[in-house]
């Protein structure tokens, strides 16, 4: 009898929290700017993997058609393109400036990573691309890549000291860091599931206080490192992190792209809000490979495989406002 009283009230038990409702981030109002970005008729987008803004608030589009790189005033006005027909181009991946306003591009296709000074000028370039007259003498074709150079990297984070950190991240699934002058420090991480391993290193940034997020896309996870790659902890999420950006100022906050989402986040790894849903016209979102966030209220979306660029005001919580 006692047997079948307490088998009773464990199955209530387990059957009221089973039933219990589960808490869930609150939806973020948004709206999109329309025609936001004013680019030329003459000028045709492909996939919109990369989205930047330096210090005078210029907006930098990357792509992966004929004009790479387009650049526009904080107004949306287009000012010019740059890069068409250089062979740094292969599979554009990723635009970023740091905090001196230099400019990082990464070509994932090329195993490239190009820094441009604040006048345009190279500086300084990561890794190396293939130089067909030596892969086709098959030389370096089955050979093991040296450890600066790369395998498909996706992004790129720059630490106050000039350290530069490399999501190198289709092939090598690693974080590498560089020493300001460009040379190899360490490297971490293998592909794995666990703690510190990765499926997909897609995108890095680097807070106020030198901690290292970075999307483990495959592994639907942000984990978290010091500078010298020690795994600190891990955001499990209900999605791929695509993307990421932090805000600036002393209350710092993340926003993670994923697919059909936008995640906006503490940097304790609470989920403060959602915002968006699956979809390929203005108002939903695809695949979002890139996202930058001057503030809080303002983002800059590179939607992938819409071949589009959006301009989003958060307008606070609550439901969403995205078209039903």
């Amino acid at each position: 009898m006692l047997r079948s009283i307490l088998l009773t009230v464990l199955v209530a038990t387990v059957t009221a929290g089973a039933q219990e409702p589960r808490a869930t981030a609150p939806q973020i109002p948004f709206r999109v700017v329309e025609d936001f970005f004013q680019i030329p008729d003459t000028i045709w987008l492909a996939e919109a993997v990369g989205v930047a803004l330096n210090k005078k608030g210029h907006i930098f589009l990357l792509n992966r058609g004929n004009y790479p790189l387009l650049e526009f005033t904080p107004e949306g006005k287009f000012v010019r393109s740059l890069g068409e027909g250089s062979p740094i181009w292969h599979a554009a991946h990723s635009v970023r400036f740091d905090a001196q306003d230099n400019m990082w591009i990464v070509d994932s296709a090329n195993n490239l990573v190009v820094k441009f000074n604040p006048k345009g000028r190279i500086e300084q370039g990561l890794g190396r691309r293939r130089e067909p007259w030596v892969w086709e003498t098959h030389g370096i074709e089955r050979a093991i890549p040296a450890p600066a150079s790369f395998y498909h990297p996706t992004d790129t984070a720059v630490g106050p000291d000039g350290s530069t950190y490399v999501a190198d991240g289709y092939g090598n699934s690693r974080i590498a860091k560089f020493s300001r002058e460009g040379l190899l420090v360490k490297h971490w991480g293998e592909r794995g599931t666990r703690p510190g391993q990765f499926n997909t290193p897609h995108s890095i940034v680097i807070d106020a206080n030198q901690n290292l997020y970075v999307a483990d896309r495959q592994n639907d996870r942000v984990q978290v490192f010091d500078t010298e790659g020690t795994f600190k902890q891990e955001w499990k999420l209900d999605g791929p992190p695509w993307s990421l950006c932090i805000t600036p100022g002393p209350n710092q906050v993340i926003f993670v792209g994923s697919v059909g989402r936008v995640y906006k986040m503490g940097l304790d790894g609470k989920v403060l809000g959602t915002l968006g849903k699956l979809g390929r016209l203005p108002g939903w979102f695809d695949s979002i490979h890139a996202l930058a966030c001057p503030d809080e209220k303002t983002l800059y979306l590179a939607q992938e495989f819409s071949y589009r660029f959006d301009k989003i005001v958060l307008e606070g919580p609550g439901s969403t406002s995205s078209p039903q």
